[in-house]
């Protein structure tokens, strides 16, 4: 009768890869960020915010991501209260979301966004500030 013998070391690599195959890593709501693409918008009554959401790991873009909340005042103007209003339009480019408003003032604007990015469990949230020019 032969015996074989499994050194303790083959049975801790075969755990080892067997838990790398089957963990999942998921990203962090920090491995996203919002960017405005333009951070100066002409002011009036039919304007256009646009942000894109890069996944900060690849710095590609980020499509497809579910928008759920958004603000935009003039806390930086010190006006908190004054908002506006914001519509979300289709989107021409993958990762770039855009807004239509109304930006009745010139100056400095807020803009919160609070966005879910498919597969990924956290909320990414942003604040940017934009530029209302005449």
């Amino acid at each position: 009768m032969t015996t074989s013998f499994i050194s303790p070391r083959t049975i801790l690599g075969s755990v080892a890869i067997i838990l790398a195959a089957t963990t999942t890593s998921f990203a962090a709501a920090t491995d996203y960020e919002f960017q405005l693409v333009q951070p100066e918008v002409a002011q009036g009554p039919e304007a256009t915010v646009a942000v894109r959401l890069i996944d900060k790991r690849t710095s590609k873009p980020v499509p497809d991501a579910v928008i759920f909340s958004t603000r935009l005042d003039m806390a930086p103007e010190g006006m908190e209260a004054m908002t506006t209003s914001v519509e979300e339009m289709p989107s021409t480019e993958p990762g770039v979301y855009s807004f239509k408003t109304n930006l009745s003032m010139e100056g400095g604007w807020r803009f919160k966004l609070a966005a879910k990015v498919q597969g990924e469990t956290d909320t990414v949230q942003a604040e940017l500030v934009l530029q209302a020019q005449p």
